[in-house]
Formats: C-alpha cells, structure tokens, sequence
C-alpha cells in the first residue's frame, strides 16, 4: 500500500501533468508542467513547480501571492497539452480547451483553477529560487537547456487549501 502512494506521488507531476495557474479571474495565465514536487518543508504541506523565466505564466506567480497546481483525468490530456505548447502572450488560449476557470477565494486573497480538475493545491508562495544552470550536473543541463537558456526558477508554495472533486 505505502508503495503505491509513494509510486502515485512521484507520478502526479511526471506522468500524469498539472496545471499551474496565478491571477485573478479575467487576468490570470496558466500553463502545463511536468516538473514538480509535494512535501513538507520549515514545517508546513508545500508544493514545488519549477517555470522557465520566458514563459508568462512565471510574470503572474512574480506577481501574485497565490498561485495553484491542478491535476486532470486522462480525458484533458489534449487540453493540458495545448496549455502547454501555446502561450498567453498571444491570446486566449484558455479558450480553444473545454476548461472551464473558477474563482477560489481564500483569507489571503482570490486566485483561479479549472471546473475540471480532479485535485487543486492552492499555494501561499513561499519563496522562490532562480536556479544557475552551472551548478546543475553536466548531463541533466544538456539534457535540459539549450545554448545560453537560462536555468528554471524554483517556486515553493504552502499548500493552505486542497480542493479535490
């Protein structure tokens, strides 16, 4: 049993995809990840999401307090896709999935997920780290970035609310 949620934990981010999404209804952007953690840190339940510098959704989590990480059933996967290869910069991208956005409010402030998800974690950010592609193993920054792309940012947020469908 321990096995298997450890296994489903560790597949959450890598196999099954998430959403993270920061703003307010009407201005807010999101995009898909497949990097990413869940644990406990100084104490408290957070989740980890590492997003490139150059993609929008990073200017909204700069931003904002709050931001969220959200888990679909398989039959988004073409939606979570999208998600991920298009950008808000250039329109409503939102729009061309069968994602419906909702309004969450908590005591910290409003923030946006999807009618859809199965699992949302609505994170405090924490604190945030700009990862340096030079002290990243050789193999893993080959692998991972280009000529002179600049490393991940880290960001850690304090899971303050899981709404599960």
């Amino acid at each position: 049993m321990a096995d298997g949620f450890i296994t489903e934990a560790f597949e959450k981010f890598d196999r099954q995809w998430a959403l993270v999404t920061a703003g307010v209804e009407g201005d807010f952007n999101t995009m898909t990840v497949s990097w990413g953690g869940l644990g406990t840190l100084w104490s408290l339940p957070v989740a980890t999401v590492y997003v490139r510098p150059s993609r929008y959704t990073h200017d909204f989590i700069e931003r904002e307090g709050l931001f969220t990480v959200s888990f679909y059933p398989e039959k988004y996967r073409r939606d979570l896709a999208l998600l991920g290869s298009k950008s808000g910069r250039d329109g409503d991208k939102v729009g061309g999935t069968s994602l419906e956005p909702v309004t969450i409010t908590t005591q910290l402030g409003q923030t946006v997920s999807f009618r859809q998800a199965e699992l949302t974690l609505v994170c405090r950010k924490l604190y945030k780290h700009n990862m340096d592609k030079y002290a990243i193993s050789d193999e893993v920054a080959e692998n991972n970035y280009e000529h002179g792309e600049p490393a991940h940012t880290l960001y850690i947020g304090e899971v303050i609310r899981v709404i599960k469908s």
